[in-house]
């Protein structure tokens, strides 16, 4: 176990680094900018990912140091407030189930200027290629967080036989190797041997963060104080993060979305 700590830690650290190196020379700009625009015009970042992807939204939506004009776009709420069954959500086949997308797509209130950023390591999965054709078709932008070395090597699943890459507006790369895992225990030779040390939700988890840096220090510069959380288990946090909150009603969701709130007023 010993040999494999400073092994992993060279694994995630490289492709950390590699990251880090990009967003300096600017590969992260126009993701960037195309969310602080989306702020700035009264949109809402719409995120979302299925399996471990989910973390990834969650470091997008509702944490401190977070922007608050952000959803989370969940596949749990077609069963808590949608028409699926809770013995639905179980195995992988809701994510793989394109069918899901409209009405997935129809609880939440979508505006016009919202972006959509999607994470999927695979990027080939029926929902996440299908939020991603939706949010097109309904004149969204698209930025993708994805496994190009995976998603290049798999076929997709979507009946359109696309690939999340094929279609956002913004690829980023998470780095992340074909079948995610890192290290090889035993023998590399033998056959069967298990793969261990995934490192998609970690690089991801650091585009997150430097796409939420980036599009703080954009608000800025505009001479405004950016939306952005602060921690709840601080004095005062809860009154700072509910005050923010409340200027985009029910726009955003920090938990499931209530039946009135499926659709927008008005």
């Amino acid at each position: 176990m010993h040999d494999l700590v400073p092994r992993y830690l060279g694994e995630v650290m490289s492709r950390i680094t590699a990251i880090a190196d990009d967003a300096s020379r600017g590969a992260l700009d126009g993701a960037i900018d195309m969310l602080a625009d989306s702020i700035r015009a009264g949109g809402v970042i719409q995120a979302f990912g299925t399996g471990h992807s989910q973390a990834f939204a969650m470091e997008i939506a509702g944490r401190a140091g977070g922007l608050i004009p952000a959803n989370a776009i969940r596949l749990v709420d077609l069963a808590l407030y949608g028409s699926l069954a809770t013995g639905d959500l179980s195995g992988p086949g809701l994510e793989r189930n394109p069918a899901v997308v409209e009405e997935l797509f129809g609880l939440y209130p979508i505006h016009p200027a919202d972006v959509f950023v999607i994470a999927s390591n695979s990027g080939v999965n029926g929902s996440i290629v299908g939020l991603a054709l939706a949010a097109k078709s309904a004149g969204h932008r698209v930025i993708a967080v994805t496994s190009l070395a995976h998603t290049r090597a798999v076929t997709p699943k979507h009946p359109s036989g696309k690939r999340l890459s094929e279609i956002a507006d913004i690829v980023i790369d998470n780095r992340a190797p074909y079948g995610d895992t890192t290290l090889e225990l035993g023998a590399p030779a033998k056959v069967g041997a298990a793969k261990v040390g995934a490192v998609s939700s970690i690089t991801a988890a650091f585009i997150a963060q430097l796409l939420t840096i980036g599009v703080a220090d954009r608000l800025a510069a505009d001479g405004s104080t950016p939306p952005v959380y602060i921690s709840a288990n601080i004095p005062e946090g809860d009154e700072h993060n509910s005050a923010l909150e409340a200027t985009y009603g029910n726009r955003i969701k920090r938990g499931a979305p209530t039946p009135r709130d499926k659709q927008p007023e008005g």
